[in-house]
């Protein structure tokens, strides 16, 4: 999984390329099953050609707002941790970004639940020197990327 070249500065290195954790899918994979299964049971018990074409049209549109887009979300979404520089990329159709140098970063946390110990992620916020928190859900081995952070801001302050 590589990130442009393109989206690189001349010289610049990708130390951390993560996307968020699979977890994410799990709920487009339940809605996915619950639709599909429901769609195929009501037209199991409605038997009119009509009304199953209906249903399946609703059926389909179901899984793509409730599956297709979700996953295809999860796998537009890009974070990135260079040696210059957190960058953070997402969106299907309108795609939104956010850079911080790390030397403007002051501050960088971590959290973990149960549930994102058990998968191994967790959420990152890194705050600007202005003040601003970024917060970032679901960053896969969150502890591995915020000591890359922290080293990197330490780093980028000598």
């Amino acid at each position: 999984m590589t990130f442009p070249d393109d989206a690189l500065a001349a010289g610049e290195r990708v130390v951390v390329h993560a996307r968020p954790h699979p977890k994410m899918l799990v709920g487009p994979v339940v809605w996915f099953l619950v639709v599909v299964g429901a769609a195929a049971y009501l037209a199991g018990q409605i038997g009119d050609l009509t009304w199953s074409l209906v249903l399946a049209a609703v059926a389909l549109v179901l899984v793509g707002w409730l599956t297709v887009v979700p996953v295809v979300r999860w796998r537009t979404t890009h974070i990135v941790v260079t040696d210059r520089r957190v960058i953070v990329r997402e969106g299907i159709i309108t795609r939104e970004g956010v850079d911080l140098a790390l030397d403007r970063v002051d501050s960088v946390r971590y959290a973990q639940g149960v549930l994102d110990r058990l998968f191994g992620c967790g959420t990152l916020t890194i705050e600007s020197l202005s003040g601003e928190a970024l917060e970032f859900e679901d960053i896969p081995d969150v502890a591995s990327v915020y000591a890359v952070l922290r080293a990197g801001a330490v780093g980028a302050d000598e």
